[in-house]
């Protein structure tokens, strides 16, 4: 059984379609706002593509609760989860920088956690787990070198990582956010502790009895998407493609696992980098 967060349009909708195309199971596309969700799966249908839907507000613990609860009675279990759903502020937004940092953490960080802490429980053995990232999501994209210290500590835990998303957050609304070595965007900051977050749960489960379940973080590339402002040059395929061959890595592969990857599957160095290219 494989779901997909946020994948009611976008790269979201190109993952659930590729996966329909590709896996006989069944595949639960997830949204917020119901009638969207429902159309992108009736726009699916059209295809040929039998893809189910329900209801999950990643933001509500409450929703998350009752998606988790549904599956371990449908199902029984889960074997992929991608966790897509996202919000970017624009350039040009005029809210507060402190706001825009509570408010884009919350989802890209806070609820991407809170959907793990719920939905890996009912992770089968062989499942996979990949958590989109972005370009934005390499540690370089953090000025400061004490925190890119902090960040690539391999004795690093979940609750410090909260710490440290948290700080950023009193940072940015008490305004010196710059001289504590954070970088100009809320959305850099969430999407290196979503990467941050993939490093420290691929190294936990190792030690988890259930075998071979393979954690790994993904730029999926700059893509022509609403939250782009549809100036990526890549497509919603294109950007859909490296998320997908990693929700369907095959049984006790070697690698990638626990990697942030380029959206053209390649490893990419997550501390030193370099990155492959600008998209």
């Amino acid at each position: 059984m494989f779901q997909v967060t946020g994948g009611n349009k976008g790269i979201g909708y190109g993952i659930v379609k590729n996966l329909c195309e590709q896996y006989s199971g069944t595949v639960y596309l997830t949204a917020r706002d119901e009638g969207r969700g429902k159309a992108a799966v009736q726009s699916l249908n059209k295809l040929g593509l039998k893809p189910e839907f329900h209801q999950l507000d990643v933001d509500s613990d409450e929703s998350v609760k009752k998606f988790a609860a549904f599956i371990k009675e449908k199902h029984g279990g889960l074997d992929v989860l991608v966790n897509n759903a996202a919000i970017a502020f624009k350039n040009d937004a005029t809210d507060p920088f402190g706001h825009q940092a509570e408010v884009t953490l919350k989802t890209n960080y806070f609820s991407l956690l809170r959907v793990c802490n719920a939905l890996m429980p009912l992770l089968r053995p062989h499942a996979r787990v990949v958590h989109l990232s972005s370009s934005a999501g390499h540690l370089l994209r953090i000025p400061g070198e004490d925190l890119r210290k902090k960040f690539s500590d391999p004795n690093l835990t979940v609750d410090e990582l909260s710490k440290l998303m948290n700080k950023f957050i009193e940072d940015a609304k008490r305004g010196d956010y710059l001289n504590h070595g954070w970088p100009n965007s809320c959305y850099v900051v969430s999407k290196v502790g979503v990467s941050a977050l993939t490093m420290i749960q691929a190294r936990e489960i190792k030690d988890d009895p259930r075998e071979d379940i393979v954690i790994n973080c993904v730029h999926p590339g700059y893509v022509d998407t609403d939250m782009t402002s549809h100036k990526g040059p890549l497509t919603i395929e294109q950007g859909a493609d490296a998320p997908t061959y990693l929700a369907l890595l095959p049984e006790n592969c070697t690698s990638p696992k626990g990697d942030y990857i380029w959206h053209n599957r390649k490893i990419v160095d997550w501390v030193h980098g370099p990155t492959p290219g600008p998209v």
